[in-house]
């Protein structure tokens, strides 16, 4: 198998036609996608120009799949790390700026020291400079107020705000399949 093989993933749809995660994208490897394919789990929608063969058939590779059965998303989002940069826009709540997840923290507005907890309601996203002054402090004790108060983001909320990150990479044949769903500028 050719090293550049494992450079077509593709594209995964929810049975309504809609990615089932913007961010990260919902991709599946080229072996994933054809063993969907070959299960009758999924539609193939779009191909690569590249073909695998085996003893009996030669297939292009799915760019696009769509699933066959509709998987509904999570009601209430997981609280991590990256879901709580994510419903910030990876912008530190209290100077403002953009940073890449790798140079952001979280925050605990009441630090546990002070009874705080580790809450959707209670952390936001912060860079290393404003945690590092805000300290274990109340934000009235630093006069350092996020931006936006803490709470916790809809599943649909965290989607929408994925789609304003796009992945470095983006093959053309998904380009339909992204963004149909987003209103229109007038």
């Amino acid at each position: 198998m050719p090293d550049g093989m494992r450079q077509f993933p593709a594209l995964v749809l929810n049975a309504d036609f809609r990615p089932l995660s913007y961010f990260p994208l919902s991709l599946w490897s080229w072996q994933d996608a054809i063993k969907a394919v070959v299960l009758d789990r999924v539609s193939v929608l779009s191909e690569y120009d590249m073909m695998v063969h085996s003893p009996s058939q030669a297939m292009r590779l799915p760019s696009v799949i769509a699933l066959k059965e509709y998987i509904p998303g999570a009601r209430r989002p997981a609280f991590t790390r990256f879901n709580v940069f994510l419903r910030d826009c990876f912008e530190c709540q209290y100077c403002g700026e953009n940073y890449p997840a790798p140079d952001l923290t979280f925050d605990h507005v009441v630090p546990r020291s002070r009874g705080g907890r580790t809450t959707w309601e209670n952390v936001v996203t912060a860079c290393s400079c404003c945690n590092l002054r805000k300290g274990n402090r109340l934000p009235r004790e630093c006069r350092m107020w996020p931006r936006q108060a803490p709470r916790q983001p809809t599943s649909w909320e965290l989607q929408d705000n994925g789609r304003g990150f796009p992945p470095n990479y983006l093959h053309q044949s998904w380009r339909d399949y992204l963004y149909w769903d987003t209103e229109l500028e007038s």
